[in-house]
């Protein structure tokens, strides 16, 4: 990869973040996080409380780049031909035609996902993971850009289903936006007081543009030592005392792509240890259980994450 190309790809991040950062105030970091997850091929949960900006966060992403956006408001009710679509008799021709869901887009926002039924969520299993559906016995191709943005809360129990950790493995990363400071809340009033920013926001990238940042992203080096330690933070999770279920290897895939995209933003053409690391705790946490006797001493998965990497040596 020469100079002009990494410094393109910084290029192409810089108009993405600035673009979204005009509706989100302080969130700097999980704007990056995210269009890491992104240009890497991952998708993303945010998991935060009412009103911290999930949502406008994502359709923020979603009318940044110029993709088709769709957007699903998971309910109890919601069933899988909701969102993957359903063949219906044509008695004019005598033959069933397929409708398709929502889920044959770019971009799809999966609004509040927990409130849909197990049944419902395993519709996106295999769209997360082979970017394809099973429909009437067809397999049926996703677009070449498939990416999903889901949201949830975690203070709610009446009516939401836990995500299964199948599920969670499918997300490249999980993200918690939080609250801003009072000065950039401040901020929020004042641009809201006569219309939502959100609908002013035009999209500053092709679609042709990210296709071509996410190769990019591919192609940015990464060193055997470096895979070799990604390996190792990963592997120290299955072995990790009070962890029941470690990250997989799709973990160390994620972590490797995103690491990629961060280092490619920050206008380098190679990964570097601080890379990994500071991504290291969004990618893996979600995706490790923890025994009941570690909850109840407040151990939390993203602690186990960040003692493995203080305990793991760097290579040099």
């Amino acid at each position: 990869m020469d100079e002009l190309d990494h410094g393109w790809g910084y290029k192409i991040f810089k108009l993405l973040s600035d673009n979204i950062e005009k509706v989100i105030k302080g969130q700097k970091e999980c704007i990056r996080y995210i269009l890491a997850g992104f240009a890497g091929g991952g998708h993303i949960l945010l998991e935060d409380n009412p009103g911290t900006g999930k949502t406008t966060l994502a359709k923020a992403l979603a009318k940044s780049i110029d993709a088709d956006f769709k957007r699903i408001q998971f309910t109890p009710d919601l069933l899988p031909s909701d969102i993957l679509g359903v063949s219906i008799f044509d008695p004019s021709q005598r033959i069933f035609k397929l409708h398709k869901g929502p889920v044959f887009t770019n971009i799809l926002l999966a609004d509040e996902i927990n409130r849909a039924s197990p049944r419902t969520q395993s519709a996106l299993l295999e769209a997360m993971a082979e970017s394809q559906v099973s429909i009437d016995t067809k397999i049926l191709n996703l677009e070449n850009l498939f990416f999903v943005i889901a949201t949830q809360n975690p203070v709610e129990s009446r009516g939401t289903y836990p995500l299964p950790e199948a599920q969670m493995d499918r997300f490249a990363m999980q993200l918690q936006p939080g609250y801003v400071t009072r000065e950039e809340e401040v901020a929020v009033l004042s641009e809201q007081r006569q219309k939502h920013p959100i609908k002013t926001i035009k999209p500053c990238v092709s679609l042709e543009d990210f296709l071509k940042l996410q190769h990019m992203v591919s192609q940015v080096f990464i060193s055997k030592e470096l895979q070799g330690y990604i390996v190792d933070i990963v592997n120290a999770t299955r072995e990790k005392p009070g962890v029941i279920l470690g990250a997989s290897p799709r973990a160390s895939i994620a972590l490797m792509k995103t690491a990629s995209a961060l280092a490619l933003f920050d206008n380098l053409d190679f990964v570097t240890p601080d890379h990994i690391q500071e991504i290291a705790v969004s990618v893996i946490a979600h995706r490790l259980m923890l025994d009941p006797q570690s909850k109840f001493s407040g151990r939390s998965a993203r602690i186990v994450v960040e003692d493995i990497i203080k305990s793991i040596q760097v290579p040099v």
